[in-house]
């Protein structure tokens, strides 16, 4: 049996689909919201894999189950833009990675396919943020404002769909979203169908945004500033999405978003760092137990409300001194 296994974002879901467009392919789909990354751990579990395609979850993550499937000569193909820690040395391993910021998975399978799909390429990389790529590969094919104005919010709603704590937070889960856009091997058809994921997903967050549009942040200086967000679903949902507005919109400042957890004692934090010097939001998280990413957006799972001050500082410190 096969089994692809992929981040439950824009990155991942669009990665995959290039692939199964281009070489459809019967599976079993592991998947989960945007923070569930460490997936590979489910299939070394079924214990019926025969092979893996693995996209857009961190290696580094996944290695003790990653290291079980080679050792049964179970053939991995593994692409992906995070961290990876020490990547195994096995003929069943096949990695495509690259931990530049300007990078998404979907962009390496772009490549990969010789720019097959570069449509849904586009929308990935807007989704994760990646503006200046996802622009210049939509010049490139020559499209016209609407058409990347429409690709660049196809993205931002994939992406936007993939935040929540558990999949009841989602308006679609991940792998039935997957399945959905499968019918459409040109992201434009979207547009043109009114009863298409688009819309349904374009609704929920029309009413979503309307909650944070008076929100103030929390700390606002010089070098960075940060937002809380209730325990509320809509605010685990747009947490992602706004963080990639806010670095937008001031794009010499880092940015972080806390969102209460159910606990009451703790924070999902989503960290962005300045888009005019995308690097170190990895290094600000992963000082924290829960913390990981890329060098661009990091996260941290679970950050204690009493480390909420220390956080701040570390996060200013660190890109004070960039």
């Amino acid at each position: 049996m096969h089994y692809d296994v992929f981040n439950g974002d824009a990155d991942g879901i669009i990665a995959l689909l290039q692939l199964r467009l281009a070489e459809p392919k019967e599976s079993v789909l592991v998947t989960g919201v945007k923070r569930d990354i460490k997936l590979l751990s489910q299939v070394e579990k079924a214990g019926d894999a025969s092979s893996v395609t693995c996209l857009d979850i961190s290696m580094e993550k996944n290695q003790e189950p990653l290291l079980t499937l080679l050792k049964k000569q179970i053939p991995v193909f593994y692409c992906d833009h995070h961290r990876t820690g020490d990547i195994p040395d096995s003929s069943n391993l096949d990695v495509l990675v690259n931990l530049d910021a300007e990078v998404c998975t979907s962009l390496l399978i772009n490549q990969k396919l010789q720019g097959k799909y570069v449509h849904w390429a586009t929308a990935a990389a807007f989704g994760d943020n990646l503006h200046k790529r996802a622009l210049a590969l939509g010049e490139k094919e020559g499209l016209n404002q609407a058409d990347i104005d429409f690709l660049c919010e196809l993205g931002t709603l994939i992406n936007y769909n993939g935040y929540g704590a558990t999949l009841d937070d989602l308006h679609i889960p991940p792998a039935k979203l997957f399945k959905q856009l499968l019918a459409y091997p040109d992201p434009f058809s979207l547009r043109d169908d009114l009863n298409s994921p688009f819309y349904a997903l374009k609704q929920g967050y029309d009413q979503d945004y309307v909650n944070i549009e008076n929100l103030t942040p929390s700390e606002d200086n010089s070098i960075c500033c940060v937002y809380e967000l209730p325990c509320e679903s809509w605010a685990r949902r747009v947490s992602g999405v706004f963080g990639n507005e806010l670095a937008n919109q001031s794009p010499d400042l880092a940015h972080a978003v806390l969102t209460l957890n159910a606990s009451g004692n703790d924070y999902t934090v989503s960290v962005r760092a300045p888009l005019n010097n995308r690097t170190g939001a990895d290094e600000v998280c992963t000082q924290f137990a829960t913390g990981g990413g890329r060098k661009a957006a990091a996260g941290i799972n679970a950050l204690p409300v009493g480390e909420k001050a220390k956080f701040i500082k570390v996060l200013t410190k660190f890109f004070s001194n960039q």
